[in-house]
């Protein structure tokens, strides 16, 4: 059993969200006691629970600023801190612009979720059209061009998201279905590669890669 007396304060706290599962209390302890650049130290330097409790807090408390810490936590040595930084980092992405503007995007978001994707391209486009620095509002109307046929849109909306956020293994590994297909399996195992390389935890990218490896070989 954990003597949970003998660990840091965010460690407990973290320990004491287990148990309870009860985030909300979690959050509120946390914002009370530390800041967000606190948090982010931590989540690269602490011991592995120390790392934990800080990427969970970091995706609940984090902004769009906070998305190199939890993409580098994609690469840790622990495995749950690697599944917190994948489970919180979408969140941190859709955390741009403004309060009207990130209303936007949970509607686009939204759009999406249902198979609405004429709209949310409607809506995606008008976001970007006032926040083209915001990365997410590309990938989602990457997504909606993708899912309505229009590829070659969808993989140029992709490239445009990682111009915006390096991190975004997501619209990399958009892209790369968007080159498959339009035919180019080479540009498609670039794309994979580079996602990968983002976000090692793939590992459905991994066959897509070895695959795509073996059969370009033949060629």
């Amino acid at each position: 059993m954990i003597d949970k007396r003998r660990h840091p304060f965010l460690d407990r706290l973290y320990l004491r969200y287990l148990d309870d599962e009860e985030s909300a209390g979690f959050i509120e302890a946390v914002s009370k006691h530390y800041a967000i650049s606190t948090l982010e130290r931590l989540a690269r330097c602490g011991q592995y629970l120390s790392r934990r409790g800080a990427i969970l807090a970091l995706g609940y408390l984090g902004s769009f600023d906070s998305s190199p810490t939890l993409a580098h936590a994609l690469r840790d040595s622990d495995r749950v801190v690697r599944i917190l930084a994948e489970n919180g980092i979408f969140d941190l992405w859709c955390r741009d612009g403004n309060d009207n503007q990130r209303q936007q995007m949970r509607i686009v978001v939204r759009l999406n979720d249902t198979h609405q994707f004429d709209d949310a391209h409607a809506v995606a486009s008008q976001l970007i059209d006032e926040a083209p620095q915001f990365a997410e509002a590309w990938n989602q109307r990457a997504i909606a061009s993708y899912r309505l046929g229009h590829f070659e849109d969808a993989a140029n909306d992709c490239q445009q998201t990682l111009e915006l956020n390096p991190f975004h293994f997501a619209s990399a590994v958009g892209m790369a279905n968007c080159y498959l297909e339009l035919g180019e399996g080479l540009a498609a195992l670039d794309c994979f590669r580079r996602a990968f390389d983002l976000n090692p935890n793939l590992d459905s990218i991994r066959g897509q890669i070895e695959y795509l490896e073996r059969a370009l070989e033949e060629t």
